[in-house]
């Protein structure tokens, strides 16, 4: 299972990485310069560790084809399983060894990001829950917002800047607080619940791990 959200991470760094995102930037400690592009970082670490998964789940399925056909009791068979494990423990101890420097030494564009998170149709479901919340059922207020959405796509005004008269034309319970909807922070602010991205929740999540590791 560490292999799997080691991989699963990777991906995302490795992603937010790229030219089209732009979210961070690995340090030169844990990437290497492209050997044909010269403005191109290769995010080595993160690759390595994305593909050393397969090799554990190899070492996984190994184990387990072994035992499968096995009878109750001790069986010779089963010293077959050392070298797969120590290897996963030798792989998995590594990659975390290697995330655990080379998280804190990542570069991250908070403008960047905070840029992208001002998408207006993000907040569509905030726009269907302000729906709910003066009185529409949520399956009707589902396909408002959604007609909402294919009129902004098709006339090419961002959703945010769709007029109240215009939006009233889709439904009458759109008024002038519908603005405030708008707001990322705000809407990040009301994800209260067990799991929800709320900054309260966040910090709670991280002083929780903070102590776990801290005890542990």
């Amino acid at each position: 299972m560490i292999g799997l959200h080691l991989s699963r991470l990777s991906e995302d760094l490795i992603i937010w990485s790229t030219t089209e995102f732009g979210f961070l930037e690995f340090s030169d400690s844990f990437s290497t310069h492209s050997s044909l592009m010269p403005q191109k970082k290769n995010p080595d670490m993160t690759e390595l560790t994305r593909g050393k998964t397969g090799r554990l789940y190899g070492n996984l399925m190994s184990i387990l084809t072994t035992m499968k056909a096995l009878p109750s009791s001790y069986n010779r068979d089963i010293q077959e399983d050392k070298k797969a494990l120590f290897d996963s423990v030798d792989t998995t101890k590594s990659a975390l060894e290697i995330f655990a420097a080379m998280l804190p030494d990542l570069r991250v564009n908070r403008e960047r990001m905070e840029n992208a998170a001002r998408d207006p149709n993000l907040l569509a479901t905030d726009l269907a829950e302000y729906l709910v919340k003066k009185g529409t059922p949520f399956r009707e207020a589902h396909q408002i917002v959604g007609e909402l959405v294919v009129h902004s796509i098709t006339k090419s005004v961002p959703l945010d800047q769709i007029g109240v008269a215009k939006m009233k034309e889709f439904s009458p319970h759109f008024d002038d607080d519908v603005a405030k909807i708008f707001d990322v922070a705000d809407s990040l602010a009301q994800r209260r619940a067990v799991g929800a991205p709320s900054p309260q929740n966040i910090a709670a999540q991280i002083k929780r791990w903070k102590r776990l590791l801290a005890e542990g």
